[in-house]
């Protein structure tokens, strides 16, 4: 198949590589994924629920994974979640810098992850290669399979499926072909919906350590500190100077009530004007993809805060690390 016609068929700008019949050794596959399917509203979905998921697991780790294309390729965080969901420590370089070593322990997790699911590496819907090279298919079909083994209760969108155009060398040179990789499964009708958001599982694992650390990290320029995550953040004074921080933007004191006297003061304010106004700030900042309500916040409900300031923990992780790590790693 010529070039041109290729590109056409996966609906790429010509200036992404395609590989040529040489760089393809003969029997190779690489699949592409097309525009359209990327921008599939239920392939974005799972995407999503799988980022909130890993992130949730590791969040005692300070690891907050950006991408699954990638941050999952060379074997590092894959081999935290399988130490969180599995136990298993694997003797593997801790942090491997070069290449060669990322695909040796790659290798090495991805055999132990096959081994507790129990999957022989020829009816895997992945491979080192495919992780390795990035493979976001193959990167979700693994992850899909961690999910359902470990922890059910994470609510994956049902009957997932997406368009691939899969290259293939041949004697006669490469050949192109449609297929839809089937991601997640439909639900039957008597199935039981799973009606725990990933924030449940979050709160199973009692994050309070990570967060409290990087609240306080982010407020000791005010010479501030919290304890309680629940209880300090009811009247929503300490929620506002750490958005203000974090954002990078200064708030009046007229426009927020500094000392509410009482919890009944508290909720008889306007709409409950503290913690509406930080709610709104950071649903204008794009932070806050679940409604939350300002009177849960303010009546102290645990899942409610710790959604508030999970989505301020994965946007500014980077700049609570002391040594400005990105995210997606461990430090």
């Amino acid at each position: 198949m010529e070039p041109e016609s290729l590109y056409n068929l996966l609906q790429l700008p010509s200036e992404v590589a395609l590989p040529t019949e040489e760089q393809l050794p003969q029997g190779a596959k690489k699949k592409y994924l097309p525009p359209s399917s990327r921008k599939d509203p239920k392939f974005e979905e799972l995407q999503k629920v799988l980022v909130e998921w890993i992130n949730a697991a590791l969040l005692p780790e300070h690891v907050v994974v950006r991408s699954l294309e990638e941050d999952m390729f060379d074997g590092l965080i894959l081999h935290h979640l399988l130490q969180k969901l599995a136990g298993l420590r694997l003797q593997v370089e801790e942090i491997a810098l070069t290449a060669a070593s990322q695909r040796r322990k790659l290798e090495v997790v991805l055999g132990a992850v096959n081994r507790a699911l129990q999957v022989e590496e020829p009816q895997a819907k992945w491979s080192v290669e495919a992780i390795f090279n990035k493979d976001l298919v193959a990167t979700l079909h693994l992850l899909v399979a961690l999910a359902k083994h470990f922890q059910p209760s994470v609510p994956l969108p049902s009957n997932v499926q997406v368009e691939v155009v899969t290259i293939e060398s041949t004697k006669s040179g490469l050949k192109s072909g449609k297929s839809l990789e089937q991601l997640t499964t439909q639900r039957s009708t008597g199935e039981d919906q799973p009606s725990e958001d990933v924030l449940d599982e979050l709160l199973k694992m009692a994050p309070e350590k990570a967060i409290v650390s990087f609240v306080n990290h982010s407020l000791r320029s005010l010479g501030l500190a919290v304890q309680s995550l629940n209880s300090q953040f009811a009247d929503g004074v300490i929620l506002l100077l750490l958005i203000g921080q974090l954002e990078g933007f200064f708030l009046h004191l007229k426009e927020f009530y500094l000392t509410p006297s009482s919890p009944a003061e508290m909720v008889s304010l306007p709409e409950v004007h503290n913690v509406t106004l930080a709610l709104e700030l950071l649903r204008d900042a794009g932070l806050l993809s679940h409604p939350v309500s300002p009177e849960d916040i303010v009546n102290k409900d645990p899942k409610s805060t710790l959604r508030v300031l999970y989505s301020l923990f994965c946007k500014h992780k980077l700049k609570a690390s002391a040594d400005g790590t990105p995210c997606g790693t461990l430090h």
